[in-house]
């Protein structure tokens, strides 16, 4: 992953930057199941959760940018289509650990 940029919270807010912090999929481990909803924290500390049509639509329509952080390693999330179905990905960098897939579940 590249190193993260050094942005305020309110900077991040104003662009439309949200981290997504975790994920649901059906099955956990199956390697064949979508995540089917991500989540984050918002800034007053509650919790958030989009289905992942809802965040496909945020993101093609500029809404969110959305992003995965560990550490100082960020990378963005954009949306793919694979036989014909749109889902998050992040932009390849340079771990071979999948970024949204090594997110824990969210409640």
């Amino acid at each position: 992953m590249k190193a993260a940029t050094k942005k305020s919270k309110s900077e991040e807010l104003r662009m439309g930057q949200i981290q997504i912090k975790c994920i649901n999929k059906p099955y956990r481990d199956s390697p064949v199941d979508s995540i089917i909803n991500v989540g984050g924290i918002n800034p007053d500390g509650t919790r958030w959760k989009l289905d992942l049509a809802s965040a496909v639509m945020h993101a093609e329509r500029g809404d969110y940018q959305f992003f995965v952080q560990v550490g100082l390693n960020r990378a963005e999330v954009e949306v793919a289509t694979r036989n014909g179905k749109k889902y998050l990905r992040t932009v390849r960098d340079d771990t071979k650990v999948d970024n949204l897939l090594s997110l824990p579940e969210c409640p």
